[in-house]
Order: C-alpha cells, then structure tokens, then sequence
C-alpha cells in the first residue's frame, strides 16, 4: 500500500514532463490588442456612469433622473408616443380601446357639468326644482350605466376580433374609465376625432 513507485513508472513520468516542457509567457509577446493612449482611457472612464461618493449625492441623482422620466412620460401622454407611456396605457390593445372610446360620444363625461348643474337646482329652496333634480340624478346615473355596459359588450367583441392571441385582460374597465373623464382631460390625449372608426 505504502510502497514506492516502481523505477519504470518513474521513467516513463520523466519522459513525459521532458517532451512536454513549460514555457512561461514573454512579457515582451503581443496581447492581442493594442494598449489604448491614456487619453483614451481617461475619456472613456469620464463618460461612465460615475457612481456618487456619499448618500446625498446619490439621492440627488436619483431625484433628477426621475424627475427626467417624468417628464418624458408627461410628453408621451401628451403625444401619444408609445415609448415613455405608463405601462397601463402601453400596448396595441389599450391604444385600439383608447380610440374606440375618444371616437365615440360618451354619456359619462359629461357627467361632471351636469352633476354641478342639478347641485345648483338643488340649492333652490323650491320643492319642484329639487324634484327634478333628484330625477335629473337617477336619469344621468341610469343612462351611464347602460352606456357603459354597451361599451363592454362592442368594445369587447371588437377587441376579440382585432386581437386574438393579445392579452385583453383589463382592457375593457381601462376604456369603461376612460368615458369617465371629460375628452379634454384624458390622458394620453386623443388621437382620433370623434366619428373617425379606429
């Protein structure tokens, strides 16, 4: 167990390490590429990110690139550049239910001005006026509601036809809140006027 190799096995190691001899590497050999000038090098290293030195400078850093993310993402939903949009509004999906909303009038925005008006009427200390307004509020909650749901149903098949192997998951709820708000106001703006089929 414990015995030493025989003097043949040795030999034959010998002749091994001799055939295959180590060179170590010329340090004056090639590297495959040549050495960058130090001005080279000192440009490169200047445009890298450099990475603050203390937390203030680091917060500072981040509050900037956000604010330039904002910013862009405040562009987008003004032009309706896919790029920077949120990503709720990203996708063909929700730009096909965007305009199949801004195309179309919508009962719910106009919502907000007839709600100040009956709040008005019902500030009037006269019992018919307050009457109509309270059915004036159970007209123009009804007519949305139903509008609502006709714009589930189109909306949806629609979306079916148009977009087969898309994920349509919360599209028709983002358009349903989108006739929420008054045309003005939405974001991303519109794209289409009303009338024009997207």
């Amino acid at each position: 167990m414990f015995r030493s190799r025989s003097k043949d096995e040795q030999a034959a190691a010998a002749k091994v390490t001799a055939s295959q001899p180590q060179q170590p590497r010329n340090p004056q050999a090639p590297k495959g590429r040549p050495t960058p000038k130090r001005s080279d090098a000192q440009s490169q290293r200047r445009t890298r990110a450099q990475t603050p030195t203390n937390h203030k400078d680091a917060v500072k850093a981040q509050r900037e690139a956000r604010r330039a993310d904002m910013a862009r993402q405040r562009e987008a939903l003004a032009n309706g550049d896919e790029r920077y949009l949120p990503v709720r509004d990203k996708g063909p999906v929700r730009r096909f239910a965007r305009d199949y909303v801004d195309a179309r009038w919508c009962v719910a925005e106009f919502f907000l001005p007839v709600a100040v008006v009956i709040l008005v009427l019902t500030m009037i200390r006269v019992p018919q006026i307050q009457s109509i307004a309270l059915l004036l509020w159970l007209v123009i909650i009804v007519l949305i509601v139903l509008d609502s749901i006709m714009i589930w149903f189109r909306l949806g098949k629609l979306l079916q036809q148009r977009f087969p192997k898309e994920n349509l998951k919360g599209a028709r709820a983002y358009a349903v809140m989108r006739t929420l708000q008054m045309r003005r106001l939405r974001l991303p703006k519109p794209q289409v006027k009303r009338g024009q089929r997207p």
